[in-house]
């Protein structure tokens, strides 16, 4: 099985966590759209002022969805 890659999108700001929330609604039509294999997706509160949104990809899929979609960051997600 290849690597699987969690790529995040960062919000900020006293409305990260609705907007993390909703980010991840687009994520997940997203993978509806181009049919992905793995459909993990979520979205992190940290605090009032920091929220996270991801999708994790495998290794083959990450530079075409890293190029469409622009996320923040990734890492290896175990």
């Amino acid at each position: 099985m290849s690597r699987r890659i969690k790529l995040i999108w960062d919000f900020r700001g006293p409305a990260s966590s609705k907007t993390a929330e909703h980010h991840e609604i687009h994520l997940k039509e997203f993978i509806t759209a181009e049919k992905f294999p793995i459909n993990i997706t979520g979205f992190e509160i940290y605090n009032e002022m920091y929220a996270i949104a991801f999708m994790v990809v495998s290794d083959e899929n990450m530079i075409a969805v890293r190029d469409a979609l622009k996320p923040h960051r990734g890492e290896l997600f175990e």
